[in-house]
């Protein structure tokens, strides 16, 4: 097992793993396509070669989490036998960061596949709002598959991306919703991703910006952050918590300790580079090595410089 570290003494402990790049939303900030595509008939990449994959990169770095993203991996054929698998490799935490529009047909067998936790990306909780952010109506079908998600026993958390002029009128809404159902919430800020790579600014609905809405309604006093948390965390007075991923505001580049492998083999050490490193074809320990001290060279000191890669082809 190698010892891979930077300047920084960061490392890579958690893998997030891009399972294929197609969703069945439309969220403005990730594609703003049509959400309508025929699935099924795209390629998708095999279990058992993420499995040998994610097997190597544990090998050589003892994971303690691996998140399975897309696109939306609830479209994945095999989503039950990678986790499954990723439980017999021996990674501890196991996680899925979905839409939830398909949740609550398969949270059962994820669950006893050994998924752990569920990250549900929901953005509105009205319909009209919801509509405006995903192209796709029914919202009721996100909240049943929480619902779902909660009633076999899986930890589940929210993450609400909010937008300036589109959404900004949910964190409210949002942040009853999560106390109402005592599950964590985490609002982010737009990131300079794909089509919005040059346009994020405009946008931009700060944590300032976020924490002036709360404190309408709530009182409040700051956490300390935990070393390798990607948000800031609030306590209301009442012990209610939510958090913040401030990438624009208050990055937190200084202590990040993810690695990313998409559906191609390729690996990132960070959202930032535009030049991934391919895994797909390698053997050798000592060139896998190699390979992962590229990708950790990637990584910004201080602040998330922007992407033309989006969010349907990397996960976040």
């Amino acid at each position: 097992m190698m010892e891979l570290n930077d300047r920084y003494n960061r490392t890579f402990k958690t893998l997030r793993v891009s399972l294929l790049s197609t969703c069945n939303l439309g969220c403005v900030y990730c594609t703003m396509g049509d959400p309508t595509i025929n699935v099924d008939k795209k390629p998708q990449t095999p279990a058992s070669v993420f499995l040998q994959q994610i097997e190597q990169l544990h090998k050589q770095l003892n994971l303690d989490t691996i998140r399975f993203t897309g696109g939306e991996p609830l479209l994945y054929r095999e989503l039950a036998e990678v986790i499954a698998g990723a439980k017999q490799i021996g990674i501890p935490n196991i996680k899925i960061t979905t839409n939830a529009f398909l949740l609550d047909r398969v949270a059962p067998l994820l669950k006893e596949a050994g998924l752990q936790s569920v990250n549900v990306s929901l953005d509105a909780v009205e319909e009209e709002v919801f509509f405006k952010m995903t192209k796709r109506q029914q919202v009721h079908r996100v909240l049943k598959g929480i619902e779902t998600a909660l009633a076999c026993g899986l930890e589940v958390k929210l993450n609400a991306v909010i937008l300036k002029g589109m959404n900004d009128c949910q964190v409210l809404p949002l942040l009853r919703y999560a106390f109402d159902k005592d599950i964590a919430i985490r609002f982010l800020e737009v990131m300079a991703m794909g089509h919005l790579h040059q346009h994020a600014a405009e946008y931009l609905y700060s944590q300032n910006d976020i924490l002036a809405a709360i404190d309408t309604e709530y009182e409040f006093f700051k956490l300390l952050r935990k070393p390798g948390a990607t948000a800031n965390y609030w306590q209301t007075l009442e012990g209610k918590t939510f958090g913040i991923v401030a990438n624009e505001s208050d990055p937190f580049c200084q202590d990040c300790n993810r690695l990313r492998l998409d559906a191609q083999g390729n690996i990132y050490g960070c959202l930032s580079s535009n030049h991934p490193v391919s895994i797909s074809d390698v053997q050798e320990e000592q060139v896998l090595q190699s390979k992962l001290q590229q990708a950790m060279w990637q990584k910004q000191d201080l602040k998330f410089t922007g992407s033309d890669l989006s969010m349907l082809q990397i996960g976040g």
